[in-house]
Order: structure tokens, then sequence, then C-alpha cells
């Protein structure tokens, strides 16, 4: 079977790992991410954080990753929930800006 060369992205905001696999053709980004094994690389996160994780591929989100299928190249992008509301966060700079 054909296989593809992607990549799997995590990043926490102290380190990161990006995670390159050969992956036989017709793997979703979903799929990808299980093979990814990223677990193994943050023990100290729940595993769910990865299995339900929302995805994206060179920083654009999917709707379906489990449908999505992969194309040689991509780059699978996991994206972590918000701990802050943008808005919120907005404020708080341009408070501390404002000094």
């Amino acid at each position: 079977m054909a296989e593809i060369p992607v990549e799997v992205a995590f990043a926490l905001p102290e380190r990161q790992a990006v995670v390159a696999l050969s992956v036989p053709l017709g793997t979703t980004a979903r799929e990808a991410v299980a093979l990814a094994d990223l677990p193994a690389h943050f023990p100290e996160l729940p595993r769910d954080t990865f299995d339900q994780a929302d995805l994206g591929i060179f920083g654009r989100r999917l709707r379906e990753p489990s449908d999505q299928r992969l194309r040689a190249g991509d780059r699978v992008e996991i994206y972590r929930p918000l701990t802050i509301d943008p808005m919120a966060a907005r404020q708080a700079r341009a408070a501390r800006e404002k000094g």
C-alpha cells in the first residue's frame, strides 16, 4: 500500500512536538493524530486532550477531522482549548500597555 509523509504538531506554551510520520494513503487527520502517539511526548496531559481536540492543517481548522483525508506533506495541528476569552485577553493587554 502506498504511504505518504505527514507531520502532526502540538505545542504547549513551554514546548512543542512535531512528529513526522509515513501513513497509508487515505489516512484521516484524526487517525494521524492517533498514530503520532502524542501522549508519550506529553505524559502530564490527559489522553483525551488529543482524542477530541480541534484539528487543522497548516492553520486552517478542519470541520470534520475524522473525514479529512491527508495529502503528502500535510501538517496536522492539534489545537488546545482556549483558557481565557480572547476579548478579555485583549482588554487585559490594553490595560497593561496603558500602564
